[in-house]
Formats: structure tokens, sequence, C-alpha cells
């Protein structure tokens, strides 16, 4: 928000970003399905990569335009105080249903790990279940066995892992060194700590690719890998993609600090990315004990 502010609730007009978004979304959920389903199937990305480059074009569109008015109407003027406690409402929420995001895949982690792996071992009487699905089923975890005989490797915590693992730490330590700065009015530290935050972020990015690829040539890793491949890439997954939203995010807020945005009394937009760029650094840690580590 800007330092000057109405005092009435201030309404935005009708906007076409919720829309564009919804559509994005639509197309990245319906490309990247038809993506994995057609590589599985024939080996070849096929049609599915072209919706899913569409929706993500899209969505990109939407985060610039959005943004873009966000920061006009911010720096016009148009918000109250009202409205800033709105904002705020509305991160924490989203932030929450983020943690319910990833608490629903740790709960199928831990649903497999716990019950289901067990289960088809034998345990609590069930031995003759063991016998009628899979006789020669060892319980135990990581799976890298599944039910056709594939064997897969399991991908260890040492190496790339722990130097993420240390890296969104450190990150999360120079956001901290960034808010700092900018409470205090000291513009340097700002930007300078932001953009060691977002070059972290990116490095994060890049190592990920490569134990992707680590994982798929040396391993034998994939997303149809059995149990164990398909949650280790869908956190892993989906987690990178958050880590991606929140360098975006960061991006934008060291844009509009080089442009002397934010003051020490007002700089919501860039608290919230802090608040997303710790969630996301939580979220890893957890994702590290009992993916990697466990």
């Amino acid at each position: 928000m800007s330092q000057t502010e109405h005092s009435e609730y201030y309404v935005p007009a009708q906007s076409p970003w919720p829309i564009l978004g919804a559509f994005a979304f639509f197309l990245i959920a319906v490309g990247s399905g038809t993506l994995v389903a057609q590589i599985g199937k024939t080996g070849e990305a096929g049609w599915g990569q072209w919706v899913l480059i569409v929706g993500i074009v899209a969505i990109l569109a939407m985060l610039v335009g959005w943004f873009r008015d966000q920061i006009i109407e911010s720096r016009t003027g148009l918000h109250s105080h009202q409205l800033g406690v709105s904002y705020r409402q509305g991160m924490s929420w989203f932030i929450f249903s983020e943690v319910m995001f990833f608490a629903a895949f740790f709960g199928a982690l831990f649903y497999a790990r716990l019950i289901s792996v067990p289960w088809l071992g034998g345990a609590s009487n069930n031995e003759m279940t063991n016998l009628v699905l899979w006789p020669d089923f060892q319980a135990m975890w990581p799976l890298t066995t599944t039910p056709d005989g594939t064997t897969t490797q399991a991908m260890g915590p040492m190496g790339l892992p722990l130097i993420n693992t240390i890296i969104l730490v450190i990150s999360s330590v120079t956001i901290h060194f960034a808010h700092v700065g900018l409470e205090h009015n000291k513009r340097k530290q700002l930007a300078n700590m932001l953009l060691l935050t977002i070059v972290l972020g990116c490095i994060f990015l890049f190592l990920q690719v490569e134990e992707y690829i680590h994982a798929y040539r040396d391993l034998g890793l994939k997303l149809d890998s059995g149990v164990y491949g398909n949650t280790f890439f869908l956190l892993t997954g989906f987690h990178g993609m958050h880590v991606t939203l929140g360098t975006l995010f960061l991006i934008v807020m060291w844009l509009r600090v080089l442009k002397g945005h934010f003051t020490p009394d007002n700089h919501f937009a860039f608290q919230a990315a802090s608040w997303y760029w710790h969630f996301v650094d939580v979220v890893w840690l957890c994702l590290f004990v009992f993916v990697y580590v466990l």
C-alpha cells in the first residue's frame, strides 16, 4: 500500500485475471496429465506438451497483469487500512491452504509407508492377502520394486538433496536480513539480501533439475516407479513448483525495491512474499526428513 490511503474501503474494478488464471490452471492440469500419460505410453511428449506450454504462458501473463494492476492501485493511494487487513487475512488463508495441500501428499506418503506396505507384507494377520496379491513382496521402505518386477534405486539424502537443504536454509536467513534492512530503512542491505535470496532460489531449482536427471538416468527412478516413485516426484515436483512461484514473487519485490517502493511502515507486499518463502523452506525441511532421510 502507498502512504496516501483512503479512509473508505476500496472495491477494485472487475478484472479479467481471475478467469484467465483459472483457465491457465485448467490447461496446465490437462497438459501435464496428458504429457505424463503419453510419455508413459509411447515414450513421446505428443500434444500434451503444447497444452502445458500454453497454460504456463497464460499463468505468466496473468501474474504480470495482476501484479501490474495491484502495484498501480497501491502507488496511486487507492488502498485503505481495511483493505490491508483483508490482504493479510487472504495471504494467511492462502498459506494455510498450501499447508493442507502438502499435508495431503504427506498423508499419502505416511499411509503407504505405515499402513499399505506392512499390510501387503502380511502384517496384522494378513498373510493370505500377501500370498494372493504379491507373494514375493518384502515390506520395506523405500519400496524400490514394482509389481511387474522392475527394480529402481532410492534417492539418498546426501549429495544434491543435502546441498539444496543448506541452500534453502541460507535463503531463509537472507530473506530475513532483507526484511530487517527494510524495517530499518537500509535500502542497500534490503536490495542485496533480496537479490542473494533470488540467486539461491534459482540455484536450488537448477540443482533439482540435475537431481531429476540423475534419478532418471542413473537410478532408473521415474514417476511410474511404483508408489515410491509417485510420492518422490509428486512431493519434490510440487515443492519445486512452489519454489519457482516464490522466486517469481521475490523477483517482482526486488524490481520494486530498485524503483524505490516500500517503506519501513508500509511494505506488506514484501512481507507476504517473505511469509511465502519461509513456508517453502519449512516444507522442504519436512520433505527432506520424511522423503530422503527416513
